[in-house]
């Protein structure tokens, strides 16, 4: 599958060959949806915590006799039902990261890719580099290709002044081929990959 390569500023630079095993697939939602619940139930901290009835600092004396008072019968001022006492059932401390196998989030990664590339979401540049670290150069750059929503993949060291300039535009997330992943694909409008980048994925998927 071929598809055209152009500069930052939109000249064309030539044509690419995309590997059809990575962005050639029919893209499965269901791999992509895995994918994403895995993400961000990884990156939840976890750290929410209630007090709950052990935990509340009371007196375990009883409150009052079993009997003959004609109300419910209590043995602790620590229970729910009390103003003060312990939350029944909050959340505690715990981890909300699950497994999920190494060769299907490698499959998701094609599948996203394969699924951006059928929509029209996939632009290849010939490289992503800047002379100076100027945001407002860089920022007209995105306004004549209309880029308003888009992550920039580059190969495994990006270049400082575009690193620097791409960090201050909103919606403009610029990574190297090392950390590309489904959320930050689906979550952006377009994926810009340089041929490097192209090149270190069909290496990565050989």
């Amino acid at each position: 599958m071929k598809i055209d390569v152009t500069s930052i500023s939109g000249a064309a630079a030539g044509s690419l060959e995309l590997n059809d095993s990575i962005f050639g697939l029919d893209p499965r939602e269901d791999l992509i949806a895995r994918m994403l619940r895995w993400q961000l139930a990884k990156r939840q901290a976890g750290t929410h915590k209630t007090l709950g009835r052990a935990d509340i600092h009371r007196t375990g004396k009883k409150m009052y006799k079993q009997k003959g008072t004609g109300g419910a019968r209590h043995g602790s001022a620590r229970v729910p039902q009390f103003r003060g006492g312990g939350r029944a059932m909050g959340p505690v401390l715990r981890s909300h990261a699950h497994d999920l196998p190494k060769k299907v989030r490698a499959l998701a990664l094609k599948h996203a890719l394969s699924a951006k590339l059928r929509d029209g979401g996939i632009i290849v540049w010939d490289k992503a580099d800047l002379t100076e670290a100027k945001t407002a150069t860089l920022r007209a750059e995105f306004d004549k290709a209309s880029l308003k929503s888009v992550l920039i993949i580059d190969g495994a060291v990006l270049q400082t002044n575009f690193a620097n300039a791409a960090r201050n535009i909103p919606h403009v997330d610029v990574l190297p081929v090392q950390g590309i992943n489904v959320y930050d694909i689906i979550r952006r409008e377009k994926l810009v990959l340089t041929k490097a980048a192209i090149d270190a994925l069909e290496a990565r998927f050989k």
